[in-house]
C-alpha cells in the first residue's frame, strides 16, 4: 500500500466498517506509519504528496493489455468501463503519471463526460495469469484529437494502425496498492496459450517424424 492510499480510501464510514470486522487497528497503523514516513508539513489530508510510481509499478503498466477504469457522473453513480488495447498500449510518461490513446467506441462517451465535472478516477489493471492486481487512484485529463493531434498520435500503438483514436487520457496518480491475489481465478489470452504449449507443440512434431522415420524403416 502506498502512503496516501489509506489517506484516501480509509474514510470513517470504512473505518467503522474495519471496525466491526475487527481490521481497523491493523490499517489505522499501518496508515500512520506511512504518515509518518514523510515530511512533518504533509501529514494533513489535504496537503498529501502524490506516490510515485516505482519500476514495479510502472512495469506493469507498461506490460497490460488492458484495465478497469471508473469515474463519476454528476448523478452521483459510478461508471466503470473496460479499456484495451495491444500490450503496450499503456504510455508510462514519468513516476507520476501514464497516458494511453483513446479509441472510438459505442459514442456513448460515459467516461470523459463524466471527467468533464470530476477529474477523479479509480483503475484496477489486472494480471490474470500471475494472480497480480494493482489499484491505482489518480485524476484524469482528456486531450481531443483536434487539440493536439501530435500527443494523440504519439500514443497509437504500431499494433493498431487501423484503429480511430478520438483523444488522449492522462492520468495523475495520486495513490495506488497491489491487491491480494488470493480470490483471482488465473485466465490466459489465446497468445499466452500459445506460448505455454509451444514447447508441447514442437515435442509432438518431433516424435511424429521419429515415428515415421522408424516405419519407415520397418518397410
Amino acid at each position: 500500500m502506498s502512503r496516501s492510499y489509506g489517506c484516501i480510501a480509509f474514510t470513517d464510514s470504512v473505518d467503522a466498517e474495519q471496525e466491526s470486522y475487527g481490521s481497523a487497528e491493523f490499517f489505522r497503523r499501518l496508515v500512520s506509519t506511512r504518515a509518518d514516513s514523510r515530511d512533518a508539513g504533509s501529514r494533513e489530508p489535504d496537503a498529501r504528496d502524490p506516490d510515485p510510481l516505482g519500476p514495479r509499478e510502472a512495469q506493469f503498466l507498461r506490460t497490460r493489455d488492458s484495465f478497469y477504469l471508473s469515474t463519476v457522473g454528476e448523478t452521483g453513480w459510478p461508471y466503470v468501463q473496460f479499456r484495451g488495447g495491444p500490450a503496450g498500449f499503456i504510455r508510462v510518461d514519468d513516476k507520476h503519471s501514464f497516458s494511453w490513446a483513446d479509441y472510438r467506441g459505442n459514442l456513448q462517451h460515459v467516461s470523459t463526460g463524466n471527467l468533464r465535472t470530476d477529474a477523479r478516477v479509480a483503475i484496477i489493471a489486472m494480471d490474470y495469469p500471475t494472480r497480480r492486481r494493482l489499484k491505482i487512484f489518480g485524476t484524469a485529463r482528456v486531450v481531443r484529437l483536434e487539440d493536439d493531434p501530435i500527443r494523440v498520435e504519439v500514443l497509437r500503438h504500431p499494433d493498431d494502425p487501423e484503429a480511430v483514436v478520438e483523444r488522449a487520457v492522462t492520468v495523475t496518480v495520486e495513490a495506488f496498492d497491489w491487491n491480494c491475489p488470493q480470490h483471482i481465478t488465473p485466465r490466459f489470452t489465446a497468445a499466452e496459450l500459445q506460448d505455454a504449449v509451444r514447447p508441447l507443440r514442437e515435442q509432438i512434431a518431433a516424435l511424429t517424424r521419429e515415428n515415421e522415420r522408424l516405419r519407415q524403416a520397418e518397410l
